[in-house]
């Protein structure tokens, strides 16, 4: 493969483990996670605020990513974070594209879209919210439910996704007990939306 400049930027990586998906239309399914440092949104119930500093973190080629990922027997890499728009995954999706590799990113879509998806995850947050561009083009609407508000903000970008994307309403972790009664309550009034539960805290895999 010839590699130019770009193919070999390297990336700030916080961590990165082979488990199942957790949450959303893929859960159950198994996955190598890729969780990119940096993030400029700032969520208060951020489960990952360590991610936040890019800096503090080791830099890894593409081409190491690519092979730590074929050690393993995973067929989907997602790409989250930290927010992993901050950089740009063009090279990164062509790399894990030419393994043979299906590539999904998770993002607040805060920051443009690059890379070449086969799964985008739109979680659009209050705190920096998407770009105008990203909403059409995900296959995914996540939607973390922190307050009764939340469901306002989640039909406000369901009205900008296509037609086709899945629509998901997630309870916040920590307040999961009540919170989850009122979405449960909400898609039976509006059954266009589904629940997501974040299945890998309650069976304690990363």
């Amino acid at each position: 493969m010839i590699r130019t400049e770009q193919n070999i930027v390297p990336l700030p990586v916080m961590e990165q483990f082979y488990t199942l998906q957790g949450e959303g239309y893929h859960q159950g399914r198994a996955a190598y996670f890729i969780r990119l440092g940096g993030c400029d949104v700032g969520c208060v119930w951020c489960d990952v605020k360590e991610s936040w500093d890019a800096d503090k973190f080791d830099k890894q080629s593409i081409e190491d990513l690519r092979l730590k990922v074929k050690q393993t027997p995973a067929e989907i890499v997602v790409i989250t974070g930290g927010e992993p728009l901050m950089h740009n995954l063009d090279a990164l999706t062509k790399e894990l594209q030419n393994a043979g590799l299906k590539t999904h990113i998770e993002t607040s879509g805060a920051h443009p879209l690059s890379g070449n998806w086969d799964w985008i995850c739109l979680s659009p947050k209050k705190f920096k919210a998407p770009l105008p561009d990203v909403p059409p083009r995900a296959h995914e609407l996540k939607v973390v439910i922190f307050n009764k508000s939340d469901f306002a903000w989640a039909e406000k970008y369901a009205a900008l996704v296509g037609p086709d994307c899945k629509l998901y309403l997630q309870p916040e972790w920590d307040k999961a007990a009540q919170i989850t009664p009122l979405i449960i309550d909400y898609i039976k009034e509006n059954p266009q939306w589904e629940l997501s539960l974040q299945i890998h805290k309650y069976i304690n895999v990363p």
